[in-house]
């Protein structure tokens, strides 16, 4: 990946090669930005740049680099054991699917890559093995004599002990050594790890960049312009939704199912029965599944309030399914039952990421939404 191939973020890119350019290049930098921004394509151009900028053999680089193969290139990443690794997993044990899945989804988000290595029933993390390989790699002379470049992915994922392995690495790295923190979510990140490290915040990309990405993998304007709104700023949403192949299609089903069972399970027992049903078969799926799931439900409330509050011009989101109109929904999430709807969706998504029984936490949550939803708006 190089500069060119990163959509929009012009005075990021500007800002990267400026300070490169005059040798202000930090040793310990996190890039913060929402899923489909393009914070990881960007951390590789920049390493890109970095070291093929000052190397005898400019070409042998950028080769080396198309192919994700430069010997002072290394990446950390989140992954849990599977089929083929059984115990103490490394990001090196997966290294090979990584390049396929950064050449084939350089936007893609955690839940495509835990699919890629097939571990998308577990949660991944970055553990003190992974630490360990870390400061190894980093203790070594780099190989062509320039920088050395660690990319960490996803760097909420990694656990304290992991962290705090590489604090003291981060404090004092050895020479020509840059370390590239990517996170989502900054405040995960260990506070003594994020103020030794300088920021750089990655926005939501415009609707018009996405659309131009779009168009040049071969939609028309008029589809790429409406996909690109319905994405809010997530280009790898949109490239989902081009080949229509988004979780969140999946999920809308789930959703609209379990709302409308919701409505029905006042004073019915059958309705109860098919809501005790509906959680048992998402509790099958696995944690990341019923995470994003209920992220996509908050999302949706959210969307639905604005409706309801004539915040129109707010609204991104689009139902797909015949039969399920936001608008009619939108009356019945109101200033009266948003935040406790907000705080049971939250609650859940907490005891799922602390492997709690999925299925007793979703029989839980169905049974307060179907409460919350009859509540009459003041």
């Amino acid at each position: 990946m190089r500069f060119s191939d990163i959509l929009g973020l012009q005075h990021l890119k500007s800002h990267l090669t400026s300070s490169a350019d005059a040798g202000r290049i930090p040793h310990a930098q996190l890039f913060v930005g929402p899923e489909g921004c393009g914070a990881l394509p960007m951390a590789i151009a920049y390493a890109r740049y970095l070291l093929c900028s000052s190397t005898t053999d400019a070409v042998a680089c950028h080769t080396k680099f198309d192919h994700l193969s430069h010997p002072d290139l290394h990446f950390a990443f989140p992954v849990s054991s599977s089929d083929t690794v059984k115990s103490h997993p490394v990001s090196d044990h997966y290294l090979s699917q990584w390049r396929s899945f950064l050449q084939e989804q350089p936007y893609g988000n955690l839940f495509d890559w835990y699919r890629t290595i097939g571990i998308e029933r577990k949660q991944g993390q970055i553990g003190v093995d992974e630490a360990q390989d870390i400061s190894r790699k980093l203790s070594l002379k780099s190989y062509e004599g320039g920088y050395k470049i660690m990319l960490v992915w996803m760097a909420e994922r990694m656990n304290a002990p992991a962290a705090n392995k590489l604090l003291k690495l981060i404090e004092e790295p050895p020479a020509k050594t840059v370390l590239i923190l990517i996170a989502e979510d900054e405040e995960q990140i260990l506070q003594t790890i994020r103020s030794r490290c300088q920021v750089l915040h990655f926005p939501h990309l415009p609707e018009s960049v996405i659309a131009d990405g779009l168009v040049a993998r071969g939609a028309n304007r008029s589809e790429a312009m409406q996909i690109a709104q319905e994405a809010n700023g997530n280009y790898n949403k949109a490239l989902d939704l081009m080949v229509k192949d988004s979780e969140d299609l999946v999920f809308e089903r789930w959703f609209i199912q379990w709302t409308r069972t919701a409505f029905k399970a006042k004073g019915n027992k059958g309705a109860v029965h098919e809501l005790i049903l509906w959680s048992q078969e998402v509790a099958k799926t696995g944690r990341e599944t019923q995470k994003k799931y209920l992220q996509y439900c908050l999302s949706v409330m959210r969307q639905a309030l604005l409706l309801n509050y004539k915040a129109d011009p707010l609204v991104f989101m689009k139902m797909h399914q015949d039969g399920f109109d936001l608008k009619r929904f939108a009356p019945f999430v109101h200033e009266r039952n948003i935040q406790p709807i907000v705080r049971e969706l939250e609650s859940a998504i907490y005891h799922v990421e602390r492997n709690g029984n999925a299925r007793i936490i979703f029989t839980d949550l169905s049974i307060k939404l179907t409460r919350l939803l009859h509540v009459k708006p003041s």
